[in-house]
């Protein structure tokens, strides 16, 4: 009778361990896939302080830009698709598919910023203008804290990503369906390079 309950009290407190490990594998998880949300939060206070930016230095420039009605344009509407992606993805940052999206629009629109600074350097009279020096100045600097704020980002993904591939945490993952994140990186090697953004 003695050998009984001690066999039977081990294979509880073994049990007890197994279903504490689980929890404590899952728990680690949930954890994360919190930290990488919280961390594209932190991007997504930029891109919407960029997103703000973009229509108030258009309005200052296309009086000097008159000419380039195409290249605004091109910026204007590279700027609309990336903002409404970006609030599709605030539902849900661990969407593969809308991140997939935002990646590409934030992309297009860093490479049709680029291409207006770059034909505002022709326009002597934007050098000149406070104004507009000093949204240059401000984008400049919500450029630089996107790029901070994505690199947050994208080591939280990564740590989530390991935790959901790592024995025997990955059998817990893929058992509660917890997928893979999406890093949010630029894809294209032309829209890597980085945006100058003042008229020095």
């Amino acid at each position: 009778m003695n050998i009984i309950l001690i066999v039977l009290g081990v294979v509880v407190l073994i049990a007890i361990i197994v279903a504490l490990a689980l929890i404590g594998m899952y728990n680690k998880l949930v954890r994360q896939k919190n930290i990488f949300k919280n961390a594209f939060a932190q991007i997504d206070v930029q891109l919407k302080r960029r997103y703000d930016l973009i229509p108030n230095l258009l309005e200052s420039v296309k009086g000097y830009m008159a000419h380039e009605k195409e290249t605004l344009d091109a910026v204007i509407q590279a700027r609309n698709q990336a903002s409404q992606i970006n609030i599709d993805l605030g539902k849900d940052p661990a969407d593969p598919a809308v991140m997939e999206k935002l990646n590409k629009a934030e992309g297009a629109l860093s490479q049709s910023l680029g291409k207006m600074f770059a034909l505002s350097e022709s326009y002597p009279d934007l050098k000149a203008d406070g104004n507009i020096t000093a949204l240059m100045e401000e984008l400049t600097s919500t450029e630089n804290k996107i790029g901070f704020a994505r690199q947050a980002y994208n080591d939280s993904v990564m740590a989530y990503n390991i935790t959901c591939e790592e024995f025997p945490t990955g059998m817990i993952a893929s058992a509660f369906n917890f997928q893979k994140a999406t890093l949010f990186e630029i894809e294209n090697e032309q829209e890597k390079k980085s945006v100058k953004v003042s008229f020095d």
